[in-house]
């Protein structure tokens, strides 16, 4: 009897963290991604009207595109690792948000704390790919051949489908589960 309650707690877990992925990762990448990508599109249209478009601005503002690309897909990795592995990170989330006013207390952990082996890097691993994604934008800008606001939204419009994209199973269903 212990087995079949835990089983059902495990596939219970890993429900809440899907549904998790679906509402807090999945639906603000798509709304942002779109966001971003309309924006840099107006902002390399306007750069097409009122100064010089050459093949490097193209070759530029894709290359910001996939950088940012590249980065999404390695927060998706990370991400759907904490899905298949620890399940209960996601869950514990989704079960603090689903509360709401005073039933939510403001001194109970977010989710439980994780331990894996690489969790000291994680950090670090954002700050450098935020500094990276700024400072290529910034290279780019000040070499003249991309729009600044361009050079701003592109990696984060890549960034942001990129995540979309790479979690496309966990809309399905055939996603990663623990097993």
């Amino acid at each position: 009897m212990p087995k079949i309650i835990t089983a059902r707690r495990l596939e219970g877990e890993s429900e809440r963290a899907r549904d998790y992925v679906k509402t807090h990762i999945l639906f603000p990448s798509g709304l942002l991604g779109l966001m971003f990508i309309v924006a840099g599109t107006f902002s390399l249209a306007y750069q097409l009207m009122t100064q010089t478009y050459s093949w490097r601005t193209f070759l530029e503002s894709t290359g910001l595109l996939l950088f940012g690309m590249l980065l999404g897909w390695a927060q998706t990795r990370y991400h759907q690792y904490l899905l298949r592995e620890h399940p209960e990170h996601f869950a514990g989330r989704m079960r603090t948000f689903s509360r709401i006013g005073r039933s939510r207390s403001k001194r109970e952990p977010v989710t439980a704390p994780l331990d894996h082996r690489w969790r000291s890097f994680v950090p670090l691993g954002y700050v450098v790919g935020i500094g990276t994604l700024l400072g290529v934008s910034a290279l780019s800008s000040t070499a003249g051949h991309v729009y600044a606001i361009t050079a701003f939204l592109m990696p984060w419009a890549g960034f942001f489908w990129a995540k979309l994209f790479f979690w496309r199973g966990v809309l399905t269903g055939s996603g990663p589960v623990r097993k």
